[in-house]
């Protein structure tokens, strides 16, 4: 029986049929794997994206609508949470920022958006204003998540804190309606 198996295995070794066939295979299916890890990183980033451009929407439509409402930093971070479910962690990663503009003089936000790095000490809220009826707000938000594959392609190349974490940043300027 031995015997067999080890004629066999010979003949198989032996054997070239294939053999280009086979270099191709290798070479080709890591860049099919790297294209389809990519793609689910990418397909993930923009879900978790969505999610929070439609969390954001919402939130912003209701402070729009109750313009009078005090409210404050962890109230509407807990109403963006509460709208954006994909978002993992959203209650302790999210940072939101709130400012009045003018729109005759066009001043935007600081370049450098204000995340949380969980690996640092914790940072006050900067740029936190409610606005009055008829002016113009702000809002832009601040979640950190983890890639899924963090050492291959996308998750590779994405800007990281000292906790490993990505940022993805949303926006969203309104009008504070009368009462």
């Amino acid at each position: 029986m031995i015997h067999a198996a080890v004629k066999a295995w010979r003949r198989f070794r032996g054997d070239e049929d294939g053999s280009t066939m086979l270099i191709e295979f290798v070479i080709l299916v890591p860049l099919l794997f790297a294209a389809l890890i990519m793609s689910v990183e990418m397909s993930v980033y923009a879900m978790r994206h969505m999610f929070l451009d439609r969390g954001l929407d919402m939130t912003v439509r209701f402070i729009r609508l109750n313009t009078n409402t005090p409210m404050t930093h962890a109230q509407i971070k807990d109403m963006i949470c509460e709208s954006s479910g994909f978002i993992q962690n959203c209650d302790s990663t999210l940072r939101l920022e709130m400012i009045r503009i003018n729109p005759r003089n066009f001043a935007a936000f600081d370049q450098a958006a204000d995340c949380v790095d969980t690996s640092e000490d914790p940072k006050p809220v900067r740029g936190w204003s409610l606005g009055v009826e008829h002016e113009m707000m702000m809002l832009r938000a601040c979640v950190g998540f983890e890639p899924l594959f963090p050492t291959t392609g996308l998750g590779y190349a994405l800007d990281k804190d000292g906790a490993g974490r990505v940022a993805m940043i949303s926006t969203a300027a309104f009008v504070q309606e009368p009462n």
